[in-house]
């Protein structure tokens, strides 16, 4: 059992105070760090016996001993103590309760400020790839319904917006379609942080490296890591690389954010454009006809968390001199839970997209109204040699008439000189969709080669 001594009780004549350890603990929320903690400490055991510092036997005593923790953890049957105040003492103890004597080096030549912003740093690269798949099963779930709703003559096409007002008919595909490249911006920026954190920090000590000959190269590429630090001052005080993955995390919410508050209008009865899956609704308790978007809201709701443990993060770091700080403890809870919080959205948001029925009927007749065929009828007097704002005024005076009560948006622009009956044609409903046909646009032709160069895009986001 534990004697009840910290990692730093030999400086002190006494133990901490019940009010010191309740204040400074991490345990509670760095133990999920484990699989991380014995990573690193397998690997610094292997450099210390490598340069001689602790003999093979004791490193295969130790190594041994690690196994066990490790198993232990992964059965959930570790016990923790009153005095691990961090999953780094609660690894460390437990070992040399295993090991004895041996287990006592463990930490030879080592710091807990490189052990855990290595640790850290592992966890990264292993958990920002699983958040990338899981934007990918995103994508990938709304090429599917973008599939579905095609690009043909006959393709699903709804109103588009600008400024929540009904602007210009789009095919239904173009709009799914533009969250996915929004959210291959995300992969890339997920990307490059995780290549900016690929550093290995073991090796540095608390501040200033070590006078015992260690390996910092040989630990480094024993775990995997690409780089190896280059000043031990700046490594362990370094968080720039959990910024840059809350930054992009915030980017990833934002993007499901307002990707969630289309789908909160679309499935309200005044829009109508999409009726959710039981399975990805809720109801009321009160209101027995609710059905209600959720998930979509929380989609909404919980990206002011995510961006908030960015700021809180940031707000952190901005005071902190060279080179550790106990303030870097608190790297580790606004990450943790913006990936969390991010990775249950991401998961949520393509089961409910995946599941959801679309009311192609309801949104063919909102992008049908007149009035979306404005700009058409500009552009027509344009291509009759009228400039654009003259063309932009005999327009919009029609559409003031109309809706004024003077007659229908057809009868009056079949009634104008400068436009006639051959511009009549282009209110008819459906005929404004299929007349957008510039590269990247929301028309037939245009939709169907972004396809191919989204699927092509798909190719390299989705890499491994």
């Amino acid at each position: 059992m534990s004697d009840g001594k910290t990692l730093w009780h030999g400086r002190f004549a006494s133990g901490p105070a019940e009010e010191l350890m309740a204040y400074t603990a991490s345990l509670p929320f760095d133990r999920r760090l484990w699989r991380e903690d014995i990573a690193c400490s397998k690997s610094h055991v292997r450099g210390l016996a490598r340069v001689g510092i602790i003999s093979n036997a004791e490193c295969d005593t130790i190594l041994s001993a690690l196994e066990q923790v490790e198993s232990e953890m992964a059965a959930d049957a570790f016990v923790f103590v009153d005095s691990d105040e961090d999953i780094h003492t609660a690894v460390e103890r437990r070992v040399t309760e295993i090991a004895g004597p041996a287990g006592a080096k463990l930490h030879t030549g080592r710091s807990r400020n490189d052990q855990s912003v290595t640790g850290l740093r592992l966890w990264c690269k292993r958990v920002v790839p699983e958040i990338i798949a899981r934007v990918v099963s995103l994508q990938e779930a709304l090429i599917t319904r973008a599939k579905e709703a095609g690009a043909g003559d006959d393709a699903v096409y709804l109103p588009g917006y600008t400024h929540v007002q009904r602007a210009q008919p789009v095919l239904l595909a173009h709009h799914l379609l533009a969250h996915c490249w929004a959210f291959g911006r995300d992969i890339e920026r997920l990307r490059d942080a995780s290549r900016r954190l690929d550093v290995s920090p073991l090796g540095a000590g608390a501040l200033a490296g070590s006078s015992l000959p260690l390996d910092p190269e040989f630990t480094a590429a024993d775990l995997g890591f690409q780089r190896v630090f280059d000043n031990s001052l700046d490594v362990v005080s370094d968080r720039d690389f959990v910024a840059e993955i809350l930054f992009a995390l915030s980017l990833v919410a934002v993007h499901l954010s307002r990707m969630g508050e289309e789908w909160v209008l679309w499935t309200s009865d005044e829009f109508g454009f999409a009726v959710l899956d039981d399975a990805y609704a809720t109801g009321s308790s009160m209101l027995p006809q609710k059905k209600n978007a959720d998930i979509a809201e929380l989609a909404r709701g919980k990206t002011g968390r995510v961006v908030g443990s960015l700021t809180g993060l940031l707000v952190v770091l901005k005071g902190l001199p060279l080179s550790y700080n106990r303030d870097l403890q608190e790297d580790k809870e606004p990450l943790f839970d913006a990936v969390d919080q991010v990775s249950l959205a991401l998961s949520a948001l393509t089961g409910m997209i995946a599941t959801a029925r679309f009311a192609p009927d309801r949104m063919r007749a909102a992008a049908d109204a007149p009035t979306m065929a404005a700009t058409d009828l500009a552009e027509f007097l344009v291509q009759k040699g009228t400039p654009f704002r003259e063309a932009h005024a005999i327009v919009g005076s029609l559409v003031r008439r109309s809706l004024a009560g003077e007659g229908s948006l057809a009868e009056l622009v079949r009634a104008e000189p400068a436009l006639g009956e051959e511009a009549t044609a282009l209110v008819a409903p459906g005929v404004g969709v299929r007349r957008r046909t510039t590269r990247g646009g929301a028309g037939p032709q245009p939709v169907a080669e972004q396809m191919a160069r989204l699927e092509a895009a798909m190719k390299v986001w989705a890499q491994k």
